[in-house]
């Protein structure tokens, strides 16, 4: 899911208020028979076969934080030479932002996986978000890029009609007081993604995807070329990371891990995805809460190391997330004002006037983004040796 800074009450959904949700209702599992895959084969070996990062666009709190062609332009060449990466997952809502962004890191040489997430609107609006957005996609591939399209992420939670609740968060609310009726929530949600899906294949010819909450979709993969699934586990032994991840490799398609990574302070990890809950935004200025001890470190190690399990699975793709949380600044001066410390972003924003919100900023790569390049370059030059 592409996180969404801000006030919890007013101003959107960021990942952990999602996979709070999530983890208030437990795992529904994973299901299904072995599908035929239309893309690639599975597995191809060790190694990642797409190596990328997720990169949002969208409107921004401020407009010095919203999304500008400009500071795209600089963030797609920094993916590309400084990350080593050679994919880029270009989500979140807007057609024209996505598609400039696609477009942009498609001329740098770069694979695009591009995933409209338009979300608390209309089902049809929606439907003719992917549309559009697949149209666009469909042009890049016929024009040579490299190019897979996801319909979406997590429709259970951000399409309204499928959980109860007009919002995401009054569904996370619904989702918390137990008041959903599941058996009519599975059959919504698969309805939909059968329909998100025929969209999909009505104006994209390339391989087909979606993004599943690890925790709760169970779609029916056979709809889709490449598996998605978003990853938010924290495991001590990297073989329990294989174990958990081996079931969806049965329905014999490619696997591509769409958003994993985690926070930058001690034990965020361990929160299984819901590190920013450091955050209270009912305060102004927002104010991390507790005693939370800063740690690039660990934000760099799980990353890494899941980066070497993703590898030693040859998996399709893997998209740490994320390259900037432009809404979280870092605060090395305020400690308590240190919102990057709940941002899983591989880059930290510092403003050139840290209280002023209105301020210029600039970004600067943390321990997690020198973990992934490394890995990333080394596989690079390795790919280059055996061409």
């Amino acid at each position: 899911m592409a996180e969404t800074k801000g006030s919890g009450q007013t101003k959107g959904i960021s990942r952990a208020q999602f996979l709070a949700g999530a983890a208030a209702v437990g795992a529904a599992g994973v299901a299904g028979p072995a599908g035929q895959a239309r893309a690639a084969q599975a597995r191809h070996g060790r190694g990642l076969r797409r190596r990328g990062v997720v990169y949002t666009v969208g409107a921004g709190e401020t407009p010095g934080t919203a999304w500008s062609a400009r500071r795209m332009r600089h963030d797609i060449r920094a993916i590309r030479d400084d990350l080593h990466a050679d994919t880029v997952d270009v989500t979140g809502d807007g057609v024209e932002r996505l598609t400039t962004t696609a477009a942009e890191a498609a001329e740098r040489g770069l694979h695009v996986w591009l995933q409209p997430t338009l979300g608390d609107a209309p089902q049809r609006d929606i439907l003719e978000h992917i549309a559009e957005t697949g149209r666009f996609a469909e042009r890049l591939r016929r024009q040579g890029a490299s190019v897979d399209f996801s319909v979406g992420c997590e429709f259970w939670l951000f399409v309204p009609g499928i959980l109860p609740g007009e919002t995401v968060l009054e569904r996370i609310e619904n989702l918390r007081n137990g008041t959903v009726d599941w058996p009519r929530m599975r059959r919504r949600l698969a309805d939909f993604t059968v329909r998100a899906a025929k969209v999909g294949r009505s104006v994209f010819r390339g391989n087909l995807s979606y993004a599943a909450a690890q925790s709760i979709d169970a779609p029916d993969w056979n709809l889709f070329d490449i598996v998605g699934i978003d990853y938010y586990a924290h495991f001590d032994r990297p073989s329990d990371h294989v174990r958990e991840l081996r079931p969806y490799l049965k329905w014999g398609k490619p696997l591509a891990i769409t958003e994993f990574g985690t926070c930058a302070y001690v034990g965020a990890p361990e929160t299984d995805g819901m590190g920013w809950d450091i955050v209270d935004y009912d305060k102004e200025p927002p104010e991390i809460k507790g005693n939370p001890v800063r740690s690039e470190r660990v934000q760099a190690d799980y990353v890494g190391g899941l980066l070497d399990v993703f590898a030693s699975m040859g998996l399709y793709a893997a998209m740490a997330f994320e390259f900037i949380s432009a809404d979280a600044p870092h605060r090395p001066d305020a400690p308590r004002l240190d919102l990057d410390m709940a941002s899983y972003a591989l880059t930290k924003v510092i403003r050139d006037r840290p209280d002023d919100p209105a301020s210029g900023w600039h970004w600067e790569p943390k321990e997690a983004f020198r973990a992934v390049a490394r890995r990333y370059g080394a596989a690079g030059h390795r790919t280059s040796q055996s061409q």
